[in-house]
């Protein structure tokens, strides 16, 4: 599959595709509550490159807690090891639990936290419970199991969304854990949704795959490439198919994992009859067919860090049939930071599909921030959030009187974004959010089933909204496609499928000219009329008072909106100067699990403070 030639090719799936689970159960869990859940999915993960340390892991949602188990090699003796939890992946501050041998060989297993000096501080409180350990083989295995929620102060709370789970490895034996450097011999972090919804584990018997590729693509050296390619479905698809699964690890050139950043497969949306010249290079291309200008429809997409996305039993997203243009586009985003010249890449997605098709076809809609620099981040910010609206004037003309289901979500931010999540607004009552990432990571945007399918309908409101950190930048960030720009949308995935595929939004244009003057007469900046969006921001001097008037602009200004059809046509109406949606009922804060006796303040760490 690695390193073949691109373009469009099929093949056959005969063994069906399940989420990752273990056949001897008797193995992983040993001696453990497995024979209380002979039915649920255990996940699993390396932890690091040479998979010398595994993580594996169960979801318990009645008890509202998580069951590891964790396997390392022997590297010496006594060793000890630390897995456990991190807001962003770093060290300091984690919540650990660690498995080490005092020097009489006795065994311990304690929480711990990593101080600001990088040494481990245990615990007052001990929240990793259920400790059971074996070695076998110079193998040693071990389970424990952890609460969503501890109810202790400074205790690590496991979301849905991403965990970074952080690992530490060490020779023992120690003398006591506290005062121990965290990192010890070797430490490394993966990125994980450890809360997978509790969804129906679906087969994919007898489909087949469709291999859409770029075709050995020289990446220039530059930081960021658009590579589309424009290509024929086989004559096969002249009957309707229905995809059941997006799948990318098979289909990422081997060693170019670090420079595919985030891929787009596109359809041509002409009649079928109309023919698209084949094309293959940069997608903004002045010279390329004014045709493809057209391949707008998302059929499918992935972010760095996905894993193979299946859809629901009663939907399936549309491919082919006689109505069917037979051309779709394949956009691949390079990140080359470093400038390095000479990297070929033949990287692609690859669909499962089946003829038996489905209830309901399912489609993707793209809600949040439109792509433009009218939008921007100041510099030096540990904080600042935009957000991007689909208006109910928009959902109004948009969706079907009944509504649509969504059933997945893949938020996306370029590299200041910390969190993402969207509000779903009705009537002005704010509804359970749609989704929402509190650990989000711009390397690990998977697209994910939501645990419940939302309902929306004609009239409601979708606001996404990113919070993204600037602190290590000396100058404005702007919206915009370089992977030094930003984005903040939401892919989220439905049926049935509609006309409406882009329900974005930015400042209105004049509001933020008049915003421009305002700076050049009032505050003395370099802004200019003439001057570019881009432009006009970087020339001012970013001080806090002018970062929080920015902020204070964007919450209070009116929109200019993209309410597009897949054709990139826009629906009917006066799309500029819309009046920002308002959330007249707040929804209640989720009963918390614990009570307010638990809730007490601790001397856990002193240090985590």
């Amino acid at each position: 599959m690695r390193g073949r030639r691109g373009g469009i090719k099929i093949r056959a799936v005969r063994v069906g595709v399940l989420l990752p689970l273990l056949v001897l159960l008797g193995v992983v869990f040993a001696g453990s509550s497995s024979q209380q859940h002979p039915t649920t999915p255990i996940y699993d993960v390396a932890l690091d490159f040479n998979d010398t340390h595994h993580l594996y892991w169960r979801i318990d949602y009645l008890k509202e807690e998580v069951e590891f188990e964790v396997h390392t090699k022997g590297k010496g003796r006594q060793p000890w090891l630390a897995v456990g939890f991190s807001d962003r992946g770093l060290l300091e501050g984690s919540d650990l639990c660690v498995l080490w041998t005092d020097w009489h060989g006795r065994v311990h297993f304690q929480n711990a936290f990593v101080d600001s000096s990088l040494r481990l501080d245990a615990a007052d409180h001990q929240d990793c419970q259920d400790f059971r350990y074996k070695v076998r083989d110079d193998v040693v295995k071990f389970t424990f199991s952890r609460k969503f929620d501890t109810c202790h102060p400074h205790h690590y709370v496991i979301q849905r969304g991403t965990t970074h789970v952080v690992w530490s490895w060490g020779v023992g034996p120690l003398y006591r854990l506290s005062g121990v450097l965290a990192k010890g011999d070797h430490t490394g972090m993966v990125r994980v949704e450890l809360l997978k919804p509790p969804l129906p584990t679906t087969t994919l018997d007898n489909t087949q795959v469709l291999e859409v590729r770029s075709q050995k693509v020289r990446v220039p050296a530059e930081e960021t490439t658009y590579w589309c390619t424009v290509e024929r479905l086989p004559d096969s698809f002249a009957k309707k198919q229905h995809v059941l699964q997006v799948a990318f690890g098979p289909v990422i050139e081997a060693g170019n994992e670090d420079l595919v950043h985030h891929m787009e497969l596109f359809h041509c949306e002409y009649p079928p009859e109309v023919t698209i010249p084949k094309y293959q290079g940069p997608c903004a291309a002045p010279d390329r067919a004014p045709e493809i200008d057209a391949c707008k429809r998302v059929l499918a997409a992935w972010a760095m860090g996905a894993s193979p996305f299946v859809y629901p039993l009663e939907a399936g997203l549309p491919i082919g049939g006689p109505d069917f243009n037979p051309y779709v586009m394949l956009e691949v985003h390079y990140n080359n930071p470093r400038l390095v010249a000479g990297r070929v890449d033949s990287s692609g997605l690859g669909l499962h599909y089946t003829r038996r098709l489905r209830a309901h076809d399912a489609a993707i809609m793209e809600l949040g921030l439109e792509y433009t620099a009218k939008m921007a981040i100041p510099p030096h910010l540990p904080s600042f959030t935009l957000s991007g609206y689909c208006v109910p004037e928009c959902t109004a003309l948009g969706l079907p009187a009944e509504g649509i289901h969504v059933f997945g979500s893949q938020l996306h931010t370029h590299l200041t974004g910390v969190r993402a999540w969207t509000k779903h607004i009705r009537d002005g009552t704010e509804l359970n959010d749609l989704n929402r990432d509190d650990h989000y990571s711009t390397h690990f945007q998977e697209i994910r089933r939501l645990p419940h399918t939302v309902h929306v309908l004609p009239g409601d409101v979708l606001v996404m909204s990113c919070e993204f950190s600037t602190k290590d930048r000396d100058n404005v960030t702007v919206g915009g496609f370089a992977i030094s720009d930003e984005m903040c949308v939401n892919y989220i995935h439905y049926y049935p499928r509609t006309d409406l595929e882009v329900c974005k939004s930015s400042i209105d244009s004049s509001t933020l000219i008049n915003y421009f003057s305002f700076m050049k007469r009032w505050e003395l900046q370099a802004t200019s009329r003439e001057a570019s969006w881009r432009q006009n921001y970087q020339a001012i001097r970013w001080t806090p008072l002018r970062s929080g008037m920015l902020g204070d602009l964007y919450l209070n200004s009116p929109l200019s909106m993209q309410c597009n059809k897949s054709s990139g046509v826009r629906f009917p109406g006066y799309w500029e100067n819309i009046p920002i949606p308002h959330i007249l009922h707040p929804l209640e804060p989720p009963p918390s699990p614990c009570s307010p006796a638990e809730k007490v303040v601790e001397n856990d760490s002193p240090l985590m403070n």
